[in-house]
Protein backbone atom coordinates (compact mmCIF):
# COMPACT_ATOMS: atom_id res chain seq x y z
CA UNK A 1 0.00 0.00 0.00
CA UNK A 2 2.90 2.33 0.69
CA UNK A 3 6.28 3.13 -0.84
CA UNK A 4 9.00 4.75 1.31
CA UNK A 5 9.69 8.47 0.88
CA UNK A 6 13.15 9.34 2.17
CA UNK A 7 14.37 12.40 4.02
CA UNK A 8 18.05 13.35 3.88
CA UNK A 9 18.66 11.79 7.31
CA UNK A 10 16.93 8.56 6.31
CA UNK A 11 19.08 8.32 3.19
CA UNK A 12 22.23 8.79 5.26
CA UNK A 13 21.06 5.99 7.54
CA UNK A 14 20.39 3.74 4.53
CA UNK A 15 23.94 4.39 3.24
CA UNK A 16 25.58 3.83 6.62
CA UNK A 17 28.00 0.91 6.57
CA UNK A 18 28.30 0.80 2.78
CA UNK A 19 31.41 1.59 0.79
CA UNK A 20 30.95 5.22 -0.31
CA UNK A 21 33.15 5.11 -3.47
CA UNK A 22 31.24 2.05 -4.67
CA UNK A 23 27.89 3.78 -4.12
CA UNK A 24 29.11 6.90 -5.92
CA UNK A 25 30.34 4.86 -8.89
CA UNK A 26 26.95 3.17 -9.16
CA UNK A 27 25.13 6.49 -8.85
CA UNK A 28 27.28 8.24 -11.42
CA UNK A 29 26.90 5.39 -13.89
CA UNK A 30 23.13 5.41 -13.41
CA UNK A 31 23.04 9.14 -14.17
CA UNK A 32 25.14 8.67 -17.32
CA UNK A 33 22.98 5.79 -18.55
CA UNK A 34 19.76 7.74 -18.00
CA UNK A 35 21.22 10.77 -19.77
CA UNK A 36 22.03 8.61 -22.80
CA UNK A 37 18.61 6.93 -22.73
CA UNK A 38 16.46 10.01 -22.24
CA UNK A 39 18.49 12.49 -24.30
CA UNK A 40 19.82 10.33 -27.14
CA UNK A 41 20.53 13.29 -29.45
CA UNK A 42 22.73 15.10 -26.95
CA UNK A 43 26.37 15.19 -28.08
CA UNK A 44 27.61 17.98 -25.82
CA UNK A 45 26.90 18.35 -22.12
CA UNK A 46 27.72 20.78 -19.35
CA UNK A 47 28.33 19.65 -15.79
CA UNK A 48 27.81 21.95 -12.82
CA UNK A 49 29.09 20.13 -9.74
CA UNK A 50 29.60 21.08 -6.13
CA UNK A 51 32.22 19.78 -3.76
CA UNK A 52 30.14 17.16 -1.92
CA UNK A 53 29.00 13.63 -2.72
CA UNK A 54 26.38 14.96 -5.12
CA UNK A 55 29.10 16.70 -7.10
CA UNK A 56 31.11 13.48 -7.01
CA UNK A 57 28.21 11.56 -8.56
CA UNK A 58 28.04 14.19 -11.30
CA UNK A 59 31.76 14.03 -12.03
CA UNK A 60 31.63 10.24 -12.33
CA UNK A 61 28.71 10.58 -14.76
CA UNK A 62 30.70 13.11 -16.79
CA UNK A 63 33.72 10.79 -16.94
CA UNK A 64 31.58 7.93 -18.24
CA UNK A 65 29.84 10.10 -20.82
CA UNK A 66 33.19 11.35 -22.15
CA UNK A 67 35.40 8.28 -21.92
CA UNK A 68 32.93 5.51 -22.69
CA UNK A 69 30.46 7.25 -25.00
CA UNK A 70 32.43 10.04 -26.63
CA UNK A 71 30.27 12.98 -25.55
CA UNK A 72 31.96 16.37 -25.42
CA UNK A 73 31.97 18.31 -22.13
CA UNK A 74 31.45 22.03 -22.78
CA UNK A 75 30.71 25.17 -20.72
CA UNK A 76 28.36 26.87 -23.21
CA UNK A 77 26.07 25.68 -25.98
CA UNK A 78 25.44 22.29 -24.39
CA UNK A 79 22.67 19.93 -25.51
CA UNK A 80 22.20 18.78 -21.91
CA UNK A 81 23.01 20.28 -18.52
CA UNK A 82 23.76 18.03 -15.53
CA UNK A 83 22.94 19.66 -12.19
CA UNK A 84 25.08 18.27 -9.36
CA UNK A 85 25.60 21.51 -7.42
CA UNK A 86 23.77 20.78 -4.16
CA UNK A 87 22.61 17.43 -2.84
CA UNK A 88 20.05 16.11 -0.39
CA UNK A 89 21.83 17.65 2.60
CA UNK A 90 21.08 21.21 1.48
CA UNK A 91 19.18 23.42 3.97
CA UNK A 92 17.93 26.98 3.61
CA UNK A 93 18.53 29.22 0.61
CA UNK A 94 21.59 28.70 -1.63
CA UNK A 95 24.09 31.50 -1.30
CA UNK A 96 26.98 33.02 -3.21
CA UNK A 97 28.47 30.92 -5.99
CA UNK A 98 25.89 28.15 -5.60
CA UNK A 99 22.99 30.56 -6.12
CA UNK A 100 24.71 32.11 -9.14
CA UNK A 101 25.34 28.67 -10.65
CA UNK A 102 21.68 27.69 -10.21
CA UNK A 103 20.61 30.85 -12.02
CA UNK A 104 23.09 30.06 -14.79
CA UNK A 105 21.66 26.54 -15.16
CA UNK A 106 18.10 27.84 -15.44
CA UNK A 107 19.20 30.46 -17.98
CA UNK A 108 21.00 27.93 -20.20
CA UNK A 109 17.98 27.03 -22.29
CA UNK A 110 19.12 23.39 -22.45
CA UNK A 111 17.35 20.39 -20.89
CA UNK A 112 18.46 19.84 -17.31
CA UNK A 113 19.07 16.50 -15.60
CA UNK A 114 19.33 16.84 -11.82
CA UNK A 115 21.37 14.38 -9.77
CA UNK A 116 19.33 13.07 -6.81
CA UNK A 117 17.48 16.38 -6.14
CA UNK A 118 17.29 19.68 -8.06
CA UNK A 119 19.75 22.07 -6.44
CA UNK A 120 17.96 24.45 -4.10
CA UNK A 121 15.14 22.06 -3.19
CA UNK A 122 15.03 20.79 0.40
CA UNK A 123 15.00 17.01 -0.01
CA UNK A 124 13.32 16.46 3.37
CA UNK A 125 10.43 18.94 3.05
CA UNK A 126 10.06 20.07 -0.56
CA UNK A 127 10.56 23.66 0.53
CA UNK A 128 12.33 26.13 -1.77
CA UNK A 129 13.74 29.14 0.08
CA UNK A 130 15.78 30.76 -2.69
CA UNK A 131 17.15 29.94 -6.13
CA UNK A 132 16.32 26.40 -7.26
CA UNK A 133 16.95 24.50 -10.47
CA UNK A 134 13.99 23.69 -12.68
CA UNK A 135 14.93 20.24 -13.96
CA UNK A 136 13.41 18.35 -16.86
CA UNK A 137 14.40 15.08 -15.18
CA UNK A 138 15.75 14.02 -11.81
CA UNK A 139 17.69 10.78 -11.38
CA UNK A 140 17.41 9.93 -7.69
CA UNK A 141 19.21 7.16 -5.84
CA UNK A 142 17.64 4.22 -4.02
CA UNK A 143 14.19 5.70 -3.40
CA UNK A 144 12.11 8.84 -3.95
CA UNK A 145 12.83 11.77 -1.68
CA UNK A 146 10.14 13.74 0.14
CA UNK A 147 11.14 16.89 -1.72
CA UNK A 148 10.52 15.27 -5.09
CA UNK A 149 6.86 14.55 -4.27
CA UNK A 150 5.87 17.43 -1.98
CA UNK A 151 5.42 20.94 -3.35
CA UNK A 152 6.91 23.24 -4.22
CA UNK A 153 9.90 20.93 -4.77
CA UNK A 154 7.89 18.54 -6.94
CA UNK A 155 7.38 21.33 -9.48
CA UNK A 156 11.17 21.61 -9.90
CA UNK A 157 11.86 17.90 -10.38
CA UNK A 158 10.47 17.10 -13.83
CA UNK A 159 10.28 13.38 -14.55
CA UNK A 160 11.67 11.41 -11.62
CA UNK A 161 13.67 8.25 -12.26
CA UNK A 162 14.55 6.10 -9.23
CA UNK A 163 17.67 3.94 -9.65
CA UNK A 164 18.93 1.05 -7.56
CA UNK A 165 22.43 1.49 -6.13
CA UNK A 166 22.41 -1.60 -3.93
CA UNK A 167 20.87 -0.34 -0.69
CA UNK A 168 18.29 -2.13 1.40
CA UNK A 169 14.80 -0.70 1.72
CA UNK A 170 13.99 0.64 5.16
CA UNK A 171 11.05 2.12 7.05
CA UNK A 172 10.55 5.85 6.62
CA UNK A 173 8.40 8.42 8.38
CA UNK A 174 6.59 9.46 5.19
CA UNK A 175 5.30 7.32 2.33
CA UNK A 176 3.76 7.37 -1.12
CA UNK A 177 0.34 5.76 -1.44
CA UNK A 178 0.30 3.00 -4.07
CA UNK A 179 -2.61 1.44 -5.92
CA UNK A 180 -2.56 -1.45 -3.47
CA UNK A 181 -4.46 0.88 -1.12
CA UNK A 182 -7.54 0.15 -3.25
CA UNK A 183 -7.54 -3.38 -1.85
CA UNK A 184 -8.43 -1.90 1.53
CA UNK A 185 -11.81 -0.63 0.29
CA UNK A 186 -14.51 -2.98 1.65
CA UNK A 187 -16.45 -4.96 -0.95
CA UNK A 188 -20.11 -5.81 -0.57
CA UNK A 189 -20.62 -9.23 0.99
CA UNK A 190 -23.81 -11.22 1.58
CA UNK A 191 -25.97 -10.64 3.50
CA UNK A 192 -26.14 -6.96 2.61
CA UNK A 193 -28.76 -4.25 2.42
CA UNK A 194 -28.66 -0.60 1.40
CA UNK A 195 -27.77 0.53 4.92
CA UNK A 196 -25.07 -2.02 5.62
CA UNK A 197 -23.48 -1.18 2.25
CA UNK A 198 -22.83 2.28 3.67
CA UNK A 199 -25.28 5.05 4.54
CA UNK A 200 -24.13 8.65 4.01
CA UNK A 201 -25.79 11.85 5.17
CA UNK A 202 -24.69 14.93 3.20
CA UNK A 203 -25.30 18.19 5.06
CA UNK A 204 -25.14 21.17 2.72
CA UNK A 205 -26.71 22.52 -0.44
CA UNK A 206 -27.86 26.05 0.35
CA UNK A 207 -29.62 27.96 -2.40
CA UNK A 208 -27.10 28.92 -5.08
CA UNK A 209 -24.75 26.08 -4.10
CA UNK A 210 -27.06 23.09 -4.37
CA UNK A 211 -24.71 21.64 -6.97
CA UNK A 212 -22.02 21.06 -4.34
CA UNK A 213 -24.25 18.85 -2.19
CA UNK A 214 -25.59 17.09 -5.30
CA UNK A 215 -22.08 16.25 -6.51
CA UNK A 216 -21.12 14.91 -3.08
CA UNK A 217 -24.24 12.73 -2.91
CA UNK A 218 -23.81 11.39 -6.44
CA UNK A 219 -20.15 10.64 -5.77
CA UNK A 220 -21.03 8.75 -2.59
CA UNK A 221 -23.45 6.58 -4.55
CA UNK A 222 -20.90 5.94 -7.30
CA UNK A 223 -18.29 5.09 -4.66
CA UNK A 224 -20.62 2.22 -3.70
CA UNK A 225 -22.60 3.65 -0.77
CA UNK A 226 -25.96 1.92 -0.56
CA UNK A 227 -27.98 4.83 0.83
CA UNK A 228 -27.47 8.59 0.64
CA UNK A 229 -29.57 11.36 2.17
CA UNK A 230 -29.17 15.11 1.84
CA UNK A 231 -30.11 17.56 4.59
CA UNK A 232 -30.45 21.02 3.06
CA UNK A 233 -32.35 24.29 3.58
CA UNK A 234 -36.01 23.85 2.71
CA UNK A 235 -35.89 26.30 -0.20
CA UNK A 236 -33.15 24.23 -1.86
CA UNK A 237 -34.92 20.87 -1.65
CA UNK A 238 -36.98 21.21 -4.88
CA UNK A 239 -33.78 21.83 -6.85
CA UNK A 240 -32.02 18.91 -5.19
CA UNK A 241 -34.97 16.66 -6.07
CA UNK A 242 -34.14 17.21 -9.74
CA UNK A 243 -30.36 16.93 -9.37
CA UNK A 244 -30.09 13.67 -7.42
CA UNK A 245 -33.03 11.37 -7.96
CA UNK A 246 -31.71 8.54 -5.81
CA UNK A 247 -31.00 10.49 -2.61
CA UNK A 248 -33.52 11.07 0.18
CA UNK A 249 -34.00 14.78 0.95
CA UNK A 250 -34.54 16.21 4.41
CA UNK A 251 -34.81 19.82 5.64
CA UNK A 252 -31.71 21.10 7.35
CA UNK A 253 -33.41 21.32 10.74
CA UNK A 254 -33.91 17.54 10.61
CA UNK A 255 -30.22 16.81 10.07
CA UNK A 256 -29.73 15.37 13.56
CA UNK A 257 -32.66 13.00 13.12
CA UNK A 258 -31.49 12.01 9.65
CA UNK A 259 -28.08 11.17 11.10
CA UNK A 260 -29.68 8.32 13.05
CA UNK A 261 -29.96 6.29 9.83
CA UNK A 262 -26.46 7.17 8.61
CA UNK A 263 -23.11 5.45 9.09
CA UNK A 264 -21.08 8.49 8.00
CA UNK A 265 -21.48 12.25 7.59
CA UNK A 266 -20.34 14.59 4.82
CA UNK A 267 -20.48 18.07 6.31
CA UNK A 268 -20.11 21.30 4.41
CA UNK A 269 -20.57 21.07 0.61
CA UNK A 270 -22.50 24.25 -0.24
CA UNK A 271 -23.73 24.54 3.34
CA UNK A 272 -23.12 28.27 3.75
CA UNK A 273 -20.81 29.93 6.24
CA UNK A 274 -23.64 30.76 8.65
CA UNK A 275 -24.07 27.12 9.76
CA UNK A 276 -20.94 26.61 11.86
CA UNK A 277 -23.04 25.88 14.97
CA UNK A 278 -24.81 23.05 13.16
CA UNK A 279 -21.48 21.56 12.09
CA UNK A 280 -20.24 21.80 15.66
CA UNK A 281 -23.40 20.16 17.00
CA UNK A 282 -23.28 17.24 14.58
CA UNK A 283 -19.61 16.63 15.34
CA UNK A 284 -20.21 16.84 19.09
CA UNK A 285 -23.52 14.99 19.38
CA UNK A 286 -22.89 12.05 17.05
CA UNK A 287 -20.25 9.37 17.02
CA UNK A 288 -20.51 8.86 13.28
CA UNK A 289 -17.42 8.96 11.09
CA UNK A 290 -17.35 12.33 9.35
CA UNK A 291 -15.61 14.14 6.54
CA UNK A 292 -15.66 17.93 6.82
CA UNK A 293 -15.09 20.11 3.76
CA UNK A 294 -15.76 23.52 2.24
CA UNK A 295 -18.19 25.61 4.36
CA UNK A 296 -17.98 23.03 7.12
CA UNK A 297 -14.40 24.18 7.70
CA UNK A 298 -15.33 27.85 8.11
CA UNK A 299 -14.16 29.05 11.53
CA UNK A 300 -13.97 25.44 12.67
CA UNK A 301 -12.48 25.11 16.12
CA UNK A 302 -10.84 22.07 17.74
CA UNK A 303 -13.31 19.45 18.90
CA UNK A 304 -13.21 16.28 20.93
CA UNK A 305 -14.66 13.13 19.41
CA UNK A 306 -13.67 9.50 19.27
CA UNK A 307 -15.22 8.78 15.87
CA UNK A 308 -13.15 8.83 12.68
CA UNK A 309 -12.88 12.37 11.34
CA UNK A 310 -11.30 13.69 8.14
CA UNK A 311 -10.84 17.37 7.28
CA UNK A 312 -10.23 18.07 3.57
CA UNK A 313 -9.04 21.68 3.12
CA UNK A 314 -7.26 23.25 0.19
CA UNK A 315 -4.36 25.57 0.99
CA UNK A 316 -6.56 28.63 1.47
CA UNK A 317 -8.88 26.84 3.88
CA UNK A 318 -6.00 25.30 5.79
CA UNK A 319 -4.34 28.69 6.01
CA UNK A 320 -7.44 30.19 7.60
CA UNK A 321 -7.62 27.31 10.09
CA UNK A 322 -4.04 27.83 11.30
CA UNK A 323 -3.80 31.60 10.85
CA UNK A 324 -1.55 31.73 7.78
CA UNK A 325 -1.83 32.97 4.21
CA UNK A 326 -2.42 30.37 1.50
CA UNK A 327 0.94 31.32 -0.06
CA UNK A 328 2.69 30.35 3.16
CA UNK A 329 0.86 27.01 3.18
CA UNK A 330 1.91 26.33 -0.41
CA UNK A 331 5.53 27.06 0.49
CA UNK A 332 5.53 24.98 3.73
CA UNK A 333 3.06 22.20 3.08
CA UNK A 334 4.40 19.61 5.52
CA UNK A 335 4.70 22.13 8.33
CA UNK A 336 1.23 23.53 7.67
CA UNK A 337 -0.29 20.06 7.68
CA UNK A 338 1.50 19.14 10.91
CA UNK A 339 0.13 22.24 12.62
CA UNK A 340 -3.43 21.42 11.55
CA UNK A 341 -3.14 17.81 12.69
CA UNK A 342 -1.75 18.90 16.06
CA UNK A 343 -4.54 21.47 16.44
CA UNK A 344 -7.49 19.26 15.49
CA UNK A 345 -6.13 15.82 16.50
CA UNK A 346 -7.70 14.06 13.54
CA UNK A 347 -6.88 13.08 9.95
CA UNK A 348 -6.27 16.10 7.71
CA UNK A 349 -6.09 15.80 3.92
CA UNK A 350 -4.43 18.81 2.30
CA UNK A 351 -5.53 19.01 -1.31
CA UNK A 352 -3.19 19.88 -4.14
CA UNK A 353 -1.09 18.38 -6.90
CA UNK A 354 0.56 16.58 -4.01
CA UNK A 355 -2.35 15.49 -1.82
CA UNK A 356 -0.98 15.12 1.71
CA UNK A 357 -2.64 13.05 4.44
CA UNK A 358 -1.61 13.57 8.03
CA UNK A 359 -2.77 12.01 11.29
CA UNK A 360 -1.73 12.37 14.94
CA UNK A 361 1.58 10.73 15.88
CA UNK A 362 2.26 9.43 12.36
CA UNK A 363 4.14 10.46 9.25
CA UNK A 364 2.55 11.89 6.14
CA UNK A 365 1.12 9.88 3.27
CA UNK A 366 1.41 11.42 -0.20
CA UNK A 367 -0.86 10.72 -3.16
CA UNK A 368 1.51 11.99 -5.78
CA UNK A 369 0.18 11.24 -9.27
CA UNK A 370 -1.03 14.67 -10.32
CA UNK A 371 -3.96 14.98 -12.73
CA UNK A 372 -4.04 18.65 -13.83
CA UNK A 373 -7.58 18.35 -15.21
CA UNK A 374 -8.85 18.00 -11.61
CA UNK A 375 -8.34 21.74 -11.18
CA UNK A 376 -11.99 22.51 -11.96
CA UNK A 377 -15.04 23.46 -9.93
CA UNK A 378 -16.79 20.71 -8.00
CA UNK A 379 -14.10 18.06 -7.94
CA UNK A 380 -13.46 18.73 -4.26
CA UNK A 381 -17.12 17.97 -3.56
CA UNK A 382 -16.69 14.69 -5.42
CA UNK A 383 -13.72 13.77 -3.23
CA UNK A 384 -15.80 14.48 -0.12
CA UNK A 385 -18.47 12.06 -1.31
CA UNK A 386 -15.98 9.32 -2.07
CA UNK A 387 -14.30 9.57 1.33
CA UNK A 388 -17.70 9.66 3.05
CA UNK A 389 -18.73 6.46 1.26
CA UNK A 390 -15.55 4.70 2.37
CA UNK A 391 -16.00 5.88 5.96
CA UNK A 392 -19.60 4.65 5.85
CA UNK A 393 -18.28 1.20 4.94
CA UNK A 394 -16.15 1.16 8.07
CA UNK A 395 -12.72 2.11 6.71
CA UNK A 396 -10.06 3.57 8.96
CA UNK A 397 -10.04 7.36 8.56
CA UNK A 398 -6.51 7.68 7.19
CA UNK A 399 -6.97 4.79 4.78
CA UNK A 400 -10.35 6.15 3.66
CA UNK A 401 -8.76 9.51 2.91
CA UNK A 402 -5.86 7.92 1.02
CA UNK A 403 -8.04 5.52 -0.96
CA UNK A 404 -10.48 8.31 -1.71
CA UNK A 405 -7.77 10.61 -3.05
CA UNK A 406 -6.33 7.79 -5.15
CA UNK A 407 -9.67 6.73 -6.65
CA UNK A 408 -10.50 10.39 -7.28
CA UNK A 409 -7.34 10.80 -9.37
CA UNK A 410 -7.77 7.54 -11.22
CA UNK A 411 -11.32 8.52 -12.18
CA UNK A 412 -10.19 11.94 -13.38
CA UNK A 413 -7.42 10.33 -15.45
CA UNK A 414 -10.09 8.37 -17.34
CA UNK A 415 -11.88 11.54 -18.38
CA UNK A 416 -10.92 14.14 -20.99
CA UNK A 417 -7.60 15.89 -20.47
CA UNK A 418 -9.23 19.18 -21.42
CA UNK A 419 -12.73 20.23 -20.50
CA UNK A 420 -13.14 17.76 -17.63
CA UNK A 421 -16.07 18.53 -15.32
CA UNK A 422 -16.80 17.07 -11.90
CA UNK A 423 -19.59 14.87 -13.26
CA UNK A 424 -17.06 13.14 -15.54
CA UNK A 425 -15.12 12.09 -12.45
CA UNK A 426 -18.26 10.74 -10.79
CA UNK A 427 -19.22 8.61 -13.76
CA UNK A 428 -15.75 7.03 -13.89
CA UNK A 429 -15.71 6.03 -10.21
CA UNK A 430 -17.33 2.57 -10.55
CA UNK A 431 -14.81 1.39 -13.13
CA UNK A 432 -11.96 2.47 -10.85
CA UNK A 433 -13.45 0.47 -7.98
CA UNK A 434 -14.00 -2.72 -10.00
CA UNK A 435 -11.70 -5.62 -9.00
CA UNK A 436 -8.66 -5.81 -11.28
Amino acid sequence: MLEPLYTADEMRAAEDGHDVPTLMERAGRAVAEEALHSFPDARRFALFAGGGANGGDGRIAARILKEEHGLEQVEDGADLVIDAVLGTGMRGAPRGEAAATIERIDASGAPVLAVDIPSGVNASTGEVEGAAVHADMTVTMHGPKVGLDVGPGRFHAGDVIVVDIGLESRETAHALVTRDMLDRIPRRRDPVNKYSAGSVLVVGGARGTTGAAALTARAAFRADAGYVAIAAPAEALPTLETLVLEAVKRPLEDAAAAAERATALALGPGLGRDQKQLVRKLLSDTQLPAVVDADGLHELEPFERDAATVLTPHSGELGRLIGEESRWVDAHRLEALARAVEWFRCVVLLKGADTLIGAPETGVWVVGDNVPSLATAGTGDVLTGVIAAFLAKGMDAREAAAAGALVHRLAAARGPKRGLVASDVIEALPSCLAPS
